[in-house]
């Protein structure tokens, strides 16, 4: 008797995942618009977040330049103190200097010791006045930079208390739809599996071009349900095949038949109501023969 080993490739076969190609255009429409459902749903959580996640980053980016202009003007306010202190050392440098002159006056022996340090003097109390003058000017500079930084500090405290509310709404937004958003995200990424990738590709383009992130619809009323333009009959009754994928010529949407989505269409009551409105009419005419017959008798028995 023969035994059928554990490794047959038999058994492999039976044992192995279906292939995502391996499925009808049927059931692929059918996987794609479960998928569709599955987004648009977490679509929809998101939609309940507002501009809150677009005001929580500008929020964040207006409070990155802040900072960093205030970390720019307390490096601008540090180099005026620094040059403030450098003004300050020459200053006692160049009074040292005229103390020294001044002293070697008393020893002179000619004109020309005395012009020059004369001079000597002159130029270093124009050095002193100097310093004073760009001491004054960077301490004038240093006063602008701290009302520049109260300002934008101000300005930083205000806008991180308008983070921090804005944080907190938005994280009580997000708790409140965290469970169902994760399990809609473990159901598309399942059904996202059994998509083949080139397929999946495709869809997940024209969802990204799609203004309302459609990538798939149903016919509504012989229309698109994306972009609303009239399909064919022929087309429609294509879709209706199921034998091949079919998108709109007009916005590049996949479609799909209503019955297939699993949406229930209403049947036309055209043709019902018209026979009604014959069956009326016909009544009335027999009415009106009726009454006329009538007449004319009476009009001949008189």
């Amino acid at each position: 008797m023969e035994l059928i080993h554990s490794n047959s490739p038999k058994k492999k076969r039976t044992m192995a995942k279906k292939d995502p190609t391996d499925l009808s255009v049927e059931e692929k429409l059918k996987t794609l618009f479960q998928l569709q459902t599955a987004l648009s749903a977490i679509d929809e959580k998101k939609a309940l977040r507002g501009e809150l996640p677009l005001e929580v980053e500008d929020l964040e980016a207006e409070i990155e330049g802040l900072s960093t202009r205030i970390d720019r003007i307390k490096a601008e306010i540090g180099e005026f103190e620094r040059a403030i202190s450098q003004k300050r050392g020459e200053i006692i440098e160049s009074q040292q200097s005229v103390e020294r002159y001044k002293q070697q006056l008393n020893e002179v022996r000619n004109n020309r010791e005395f012009d020059t340090l004369s001079k000597e003097i002159e130029f270093q109390t124009l050095e002193i006045e100097l310093c004073n003058k760009k001491i004054n000017e960077a301490k004038r500079r240093i006063d602008e930079k701290n009302v520049e930084l109260d300002g934008s500090a101000a300005v930083l405290e205000e806008k991180e208390g308008d983070l921090e509310l804005k944080k907190s709404e938005l994280d009580e937004i997000i708790e409140e739809t965290r469970t169902e958003e994760e399990k809609l995200r473990d159901k598309a990424h399942d059904l996202e599996a059994k998509i083949e990738p080139r397929l999946l590709t495709s869809f997940k383009r024209i969802r990204k071009n799609a203004r309302n992130g459609l990538g798939i619809v149903y016919v509504q009323r012989d229309a698109c349900g994306g972009c609303f333009n009239k399909i064919p009959p022929q087309r429609q009754l294509d879709i209706k095949m199921h034998k091949k994928i079919i998108v709109c010529e007009y916005c590049g949407r996949i479609l799909i038949d209503p019955e297939l989505a699993g949406v229930k269409t209403e049947k036309p009551v055209v043709a019902e109501e018209k026979k009604t409105t014959r069956r009326r009419a016909s009544g009335v005419s027999v009415k009106r023969s009726s009454n006329s017959k009538k007449a004319t008798d009476a009009n001949d028995m008189a």
